[in-house]
């Protein structure tokens, strides 16, 4: 008998759906298929997968009303943000624009009497291990330059939201993919272990905690397949002397608390020139106390419970922490009738009097809640921002924009922002340094990320 996973909804608690783990013999016939299937794929045009990859995305848009409910039901987003429609689009539309281009063979031609040239070839079968918090985005980072470049896929979506997975597929499946191109599984984590480890799988993208990326690499160990890891985060904004201070506030605010804080780029701490630091406290609190928390399915709920209570437990817990250490909280919770003590369901917090003793200030928090510190300088900022085990990415408000550039220079992080932050550019590499993790996706290095490298040295006079 094998294991049933289970989606709890975050909205009530109920179990909004679930689907049986496949067993090892299901697992060996899905490999099988996609195997057979990737030869063919890979000699498929290019211009023929970048078009079936765009009639899948028709697939999904014309989904979208059903699908917003569905992801609210699922991990809590409010339904008034519209779903992940927008970003999904920009990406695919995006592979799709410079597909040739990035795939192109590169010729060399300075050597008389021979052809010499390198081309990128598919790597095979790609699992995609995707997660729950922005659960379609993530997913297409990978899945869609993936398919494009010539390999297959094998998708592997968290537990929280099983149902994109099926979408993902539906939506393949009406685009006409050849069948085992495209494959979504139910697996628990052992299954997902024994799969890894088991050498078949040529390549994988994983997002999601630190520690289930050491899971990922110790399960892969002996392999050799390639690996893309995104995970942690603790991304700082620093908000320089000479900042717009009402643009900052509202922009920072939203990076904050959008998606409850549960966005791997979300602004998680907060540093600011002591000479605009008292008035940004005061707007930053005054806009924080202006979200309704409550049912994502309402459309005036702008702020939706976390996807899970284990998850509010411990931002709670991070901070209770920072409070007994001398932090001091400057929203009242109680004005937030849904916050309650052992549910998803949080109210937003900011903390000042914060420093880097505090788990708050140092550890992933993936929640509504931001620490704000005054900095007398830029060098203090740097050292602050730096002062982290993350580096995902770090946003600079000012209007000096060679400032910003040569500060960004001295960051450790994978993007660098000015005057904005929480977004994913796809025309730009998506990476991470330290223990944010290895790899990268979007723009043409994420294709090249996806495909190996093949040279081809050809003596044509003799």
């Amino acid at each position: 008998m094998s294991e049933v996973i289970k989606l709890i909804s975050p909205v009530d608690g109920s179990v909004y759906a679930e689907r049986p783990a496949l067993e090892e013999a299901a697992v060996e016939k899905v490999i099988s298929s996609a195997r057979a299937a990737q030869h063919a794929w890979a000699a498929t045009p290019i211009s023929e997968r970048v078009a079936c990859c765009l009639r899948a995305l028709e697939a999904l848009k014309a989904m979208n009303d059903e699908v917003v409910p569905e992801l609210a039901w699922q991990m809590g987003r409010p339904i008034r943000y519209g779903g992940e429609m927008g970003g999904t689009i920009e990406r695919t539309e995006y592979c799709a624009s410079v597909a040739d281009e990035a795939l192109a063979d590169i010729e060399r031609t300075d050597k008389p009497g021979f052809k010499r040239f390198l081309r990128r070839e598919a790597l095979g079968i790609v699992m995609v291990i995707a997660p729950w918090n922005y659960p379609f985005m993530t997913a297409i980072n990978t899945i869609m330059p993936a398919l494009m470049a010539g390999n297959v896929i094998v998708l592997k979506h968290a537990a929280q939201t099983l149902l994109v997975g099926e979408r993902l597929a539906k939506a393949f499946e009406i685009a006409g993919l050849p069948q085992g191109v495209f494959q979504n599984i139910v697996l628990t984590h052992g299954g997902t272990e024994k799969l890894l480890g088991s050498g078949v799988i040529d390549h994988v993208n994983f997002t999601g905690s630190v520690a289930g990326g050491r899971a990922i690499e110790k399960a892969l160990a002996g392999t050799f397949a390639t690996l893309g890891l995104e995970l942690g985060g603790k991304d700082p904004a620093y908000v320089r002397s000479d900042a717009d201070l009402d643009y900052a506030v509202a922009n920072l605010v939203d990076g904050a608390f959008y998606n409850a804080g549960q966005c791997c780029c979300g602004i998680e701490r907060v540093y600011v020139h002591e000479n605009l630091y008292d008035r940004f406290v005061d707007g930053f609190v005054d806009l924080t106390k202006q979200y309704k928390l409550g049912n994502p399915l309402d459309e005036a709920t702008t702020l939706g419970p976390m996807a899970q209570s284990r998850f509010a437990a411990w931002v709670r817990e991070q901070t209770q922490e920072a409070l007994r250490k001398g932090a001091k909280a400057l929203v009242d919770t109680s004005a937030f009738a849904e916050d309650k003590e052992g549910t998803p369901y949080l109210a937003p917090q900011v903390l000042v009097d914060v420093n880097h003793q505090m788990s708050v200030m140092r550890e992933e928090s993936f929640g509504p809640v931001v620490g704000i510190m005054k900095v007398k300088d830029d060098a203090e900022a740097l050292q602050f921002m730096n002062d982290s085990p993350y580096g995902l990415t770090a946003s600079i408000w000012t209007e000096d924009v060679d400032a910003a550039a040569d500060l960004g220079d001295k960051i450790e992080t994978g993007t660098v922002f000015m005057n904005r932050c929480d977004y994913l550019d796809p025309a730009l590499v998506w990476t991470g340094v330290k223990d944010t993790g290895k790899g990268a996706a979007l723009s043409e290095i994420g294709f090249h990320n996806l495909t190996r490298p093949k040279s081809f040295h050809l003596r044509v006079e003799h």
